[in-house]
């Protein structure tokens, strides 16, 4: 992925392919995923058969990633992200599944439970 950093990101002007462009002017994601739901490659598909942004979106799949990871990974928007796995998951080529619940049995706040959930999996 550095050789993508290298040709296509511009230290002064940031990415040079515009989102709407990797998303081909998409702004709705064929299925619901939450930046909390864990993708991971099937297999199915080879780098070789997807154009640059879906292959390198499938790299970070190889053990589960969230969406929120994959998104930071390639320094696109959210929603953009989720555009480009929801054709990996039309395709065949990764699974998700939706997070679990938020279990605390203790009678801590919610936002303190959240940040000990969220230290844990750092």
């Amino acid at each position: 992925m550095d050789g993508f950093d290298d040709a296509w990101i511009d230290d002064d002007a940031g990415r040079l392919v515009r989102p709407y462009t990797v998303s081909n002017g998409r702004t709705q994601p064929s299925a619901k995923l939450d930046l909390l739901s864990m993708v991971k490659t099937t297999g199915r598909v080879a780098h070789s058969q997807l154009g640059l942004d879906h292959s390198q979106a499938l790299f970070l799949c190889g053990a589960p990633i969230s969406v929120a990871e994959i998104s930071a990974h390639l320094k696109l928007p959210a929603v953009v992200t989720k555009v480009l796995l929801c054709d990996l998951v039309d395709c065949g080529a990764v699974t998700t599944h939706a997070p679990g619940p938020i279990v605390d049995t203790t009678d801590r706040p919610l936002l303190e439970a959240l940040l000990d959930g969220l230290q844990r999996r750092l």
